[in-house]
């Protein structure tokens, strides 16, 4: 850990340390629910409550029947894989278009390119209520399009409405990330590829691509994590047949209270610990990449 410099002033290791005080404290106070959640996902009881045996440390009192309860049941299996049936197209088809649209808006010849980076990103700041009821306008007509003319099942149409809205709300996180990453990319390495004959393609794939990859990457992250947790948008345009992890939680918060429900929270927590462990990873690569510090 680094220490103070010998001429650093009271008032100076006074706010120094203050803030770490209070770095902490918000930091209790955020992580702090979370952890009150996972002992209890391994209680043997059945209720939302720390039995005696639990606070004793009672081997009895812990169970993984609720672990295992959700990964047998078939509402809690197919709830997962909906997700990840969901979550891996939509963000496949974020990466694309919000690689593609960070290229684009990174180039200064681009008119208006700030105003089409405020509208692109938009749905990370406007309240996801609005966005979902906003989606559910735009796609249901889309939707009588493909079931009415296309002739699509149904099951089908629904499946592609939730994947498209989820992408939408994982471009922007692609093209934040994507974006930083071309901040520091040298132009004149596209130019010198031209130069020796390298295509567009081929410019993109074999120069340009590698150098940005980390910043992709963690674009693809946060889109599917973005997808994966999303709650609001799957209940006003989803439907019965097609229910996600989160939707499942939420309607059994609802309806019938299990542990089940802290298991599979507990499960997401983890997971996305490993994601956002790797997102810092990619992130202290692309640094290195960039050279801003040092390998």
């Amino acid at each position: 850990m680094a220490t103070l410099p010998a001429y650093t002033t009271p008032a100076q290791k006074i706010w120094h340390y203050g803030l770490r005080v209070l770095c902490g404290f918000i930091f209790f106070f955020l992580v702090a629910p979370i952890v009150a959640i996972i002992p209890l996902s391994f209680s043997a009881g059945d209720f939302f409550t720390y039995t005696e045996g639990m606070l004793t440390f009672q081997p009895d009192a812990y169970s993984l029947k609720h672990y295992e309860d959700a990964l047998t049941n078939p509402e809690w299996t197919t709830a997962i894989w909906n997700s990840f049936r969901i979550a891996i197209p939509a963000t496949i088809i974020a990466v694309t278009l919000g690689t593609l649209a960070a290229i684009g808006l990174s180039q200064r010849h681009v008119p208006g390119r700030r105003a089409i980076m405020a509208i692109l990103i938009s749905p990370m700041i406007v309240p996801l209520i609005i966005s979902a009821l906003g989606m559910f306008f735009f796609y249901a007509p889309l939707g009588n399009f493909m079931q009415d003319t296309l002739r699509l099942p149904q099951d089908l149409v629904e499946f592609i409405k939730i994947v498209l809205a989820h992408a939408v709300l994982g471009i922007p996180f692609v093209i934040i990330t994507v974006t930083a990453t071309l901040v520091g990319f040298d132009q004149s390495l596209t130019r010198a590829a031209a130069s020796m004959g390298a295509g567009p393609l081929r410019t993109f794939f074999k120069v340009q691509m590698p150098l940005i990859l980390p910043g992709v990457i963690s674009g693809a992250l946060f889109a599917f994590i973005t997808s994966f947790d999303e709650v609001v948008v799957i209940t006003i345009i989803g439907s019965q047949k097609v229910q996600t992890l989160p939707w499942q939680m939420f309607v059994g918060l609802r309806e019938q209270i299990s542990l089940t429900i802290l298991a599979v929270a507990t499960m997401m927590v983890g997971f996305s610990i490993i994601l956002l462990t790797t997102i810092e990873l990619l992130r202290r690569r692309n640094e290195r990449l960039r050279g801003l510090t040092p390998s």
